[in-house]
């Protein structure tokens, strides 16, 4: 099944805006953010790096990406597409077959989980009014990709619209700790023909706002 194994509320933050200047055109706009008022910074010294979309192509040059990223910066990353083999995203999981993932990714020393998914406007909008009670919905891994394992096999692609939405949660899998929301990012996103170069835009925005909220700290690029 898988392969060696198996917010208290959203909060405004204007610095974030001033990455997309050097993103260039306007085609990403943060539109909420939420970060646990317990944490401070973060370090993880393993994450795994998760995307969830029906487009395998486009999931496996994020998730390269990122991981590049991560490890420039001393942190080591896993692809979900290396850990996850097909038979495991091509059908629903169940809440004990994700319990067991999460046990096993512990005991192999990973100590995060990076959870980025694309849903469309409607689908958005909804998450947005469950999330405004953290801790009353998905406020970890398990249950975040109980709720939204579909978008793996849903053939409507809502990268096929106008505009859609680019959701990223950061869950914390310490050892002595609940598995719990670190860190979350709700993008809207307007259609482009070139995917290649979104998903860049995109991977550069996650890092900086990442580095900017201390979480998943490393040293410098090299």
């Amino acid at each position: 099944m898988v392969r060696n194994l198996l917010h208290t509320g959203f909060k405004a933050l204007p610095l974030l805006w001033l990455l997309l200047t050097f993103l260039g055109c306007a085609s990403i706009n943060v539109e909420q953010t939420y970060k646990n008022p317990d944490i401070v910074l973060f370090h993880a010294n393993r994450v795994l790096v998760v995307g969830m979309t029906p487009d395998y192509g486009s999931r496996e040059r994020f998730e390269s990406q990122l991981k590049e990223e991560f490890n420039k910066r001393g942190t080591e990353a896993v692809r979900s597409i290396d850990l996850f083999d097909v038979e495991f995203t091509a059908s629903q999981r169940t809440e004990e077959e994700l319990d067991k993932v999460e046990k096993q990714l512990l005991d192999k020393d990973f100590d995060a989980i990076l959870f980025t998914k694309l849903v469309d406007t409607e689908t958005s909008i909804a998450l947005g009014e469950q999330i405004q009670e953290i801790g009353k919905t998905y406020d970890r891994f398990r249950d975040d990709y109980l709720i939204h394992q579909g978008i793996y096999y849903n053939q409507d692609d809502p990268r096929g619209r106008e505009a859609y939405f680019a959701e990223t949660s950061l869950y914390c899998i310490c050892v002595g700790k609940q598995r719990e929301l670190i860190w979350r990012s709700n993008v809207r996103i307007k259609e482009t023909r070139n995917q290649n170069k979104l998903i860049r835009k995109y991977v550069k925005l996650l890092i900086s706002s990442l580095e900017q909220e201390q979480l998943i700290i490393g040293h410098e690029p090299f």
